[in-house]
């Protein structure tokens, strides 16, 4: 982002990033139970924000560790409930669709887990040594979140040892035998990643607004 503020409190359409993507869960289910993982020197900075939005649902936080896999497990120990359904979110995909959040939560429900993803516009190739080969992208898609499981799958999951595989939730869940279940993601859920993608999420937003204004639905 070429910025010294945490991508995940940069404003987007006059709040941080990470406003945005509590409120679409709030908005999902009000008596949604967040556990937000944050480094702990961030601590000050999200009490600070929590304290000026007067956030309508309750926030635990905690701190992060050195890889995604520990940050997750340190997010599952605050969890007392023995039956319940996880999402986990990255903080910077503020645009996630109520449609999506409802269908990786209904799947995760019924098997067990529900993972959004979308299918690829490009081509890809594949690299093998010197060289590159073209694949048919059909055959691949791009994963999202929230990624969504019931609690026991996600709990025994984390027992593992890590992995330098573990890229996301999913890859967790998977090694530990466990078949992960897809649904559909949404285009605008993308993760904020530079500048350009900022920008892009600021027209998003401001074009949903007209809409709104307008009469129109957007999900």
């Amino acid at each position: 982002m070429q910025s010294p503020i945490p991508k995940q409190f940069l404003k987007l359409d006059g709040k941080p990033v990470l406003i945005h993507s509590i409120q679409a869960f709030a908005t999902y289910d009000p008596q949604v139970n967040i556990i937000l993982v944050l480094p702990a020197d961030q601590f000050d900075t999200w009490n600070k924000i929590a304290s000026e939005y007067q956030l309508q649902v309750p926030v635990q936080i905690t701190a992060g560790g050195e890889t995604r896999f520990e940050s997750v497990k340190n997010g599952l120990a605050l969890i007392n409930e023995t039956d319940a359904l996880v999402g986990i979110h990255d903080a910077v995909r503020p645009l996630v669709s109520q449609k999506t959040i409802s269908g990786a939560f209904k799947s995760a429900e019924r098997y067990g887990s529900g993972i959004p993803a979308v299918p690829l516009n490009d081509s890809i190739r594949q690299i093998e040594s010197a060289r590159s080969v073209a694949v048919d992208r059909s055959r691949y898609c791009l994963i999202q979140t929230p990624q969504c499981f019931q609690l026991s799958i996600l709990r025994k999951a984390y027992q593992q040892e890590y992995k330098y595989t573990f890229t996301d939730d999913a890859s967790v869940v998977e090694a530990s035998g466990e078949e992960v279940h897809l649904v559909d993601g949404n285009a605008d859920n993308f993760k904020l990643t530079t500048r350009v993608d900022l920008v892009v999420a600021e027209a998003m937003l401001k074009e949903q607004k007209v809409g709104d204004m307008s009469g129109g639905t957007h999900v």
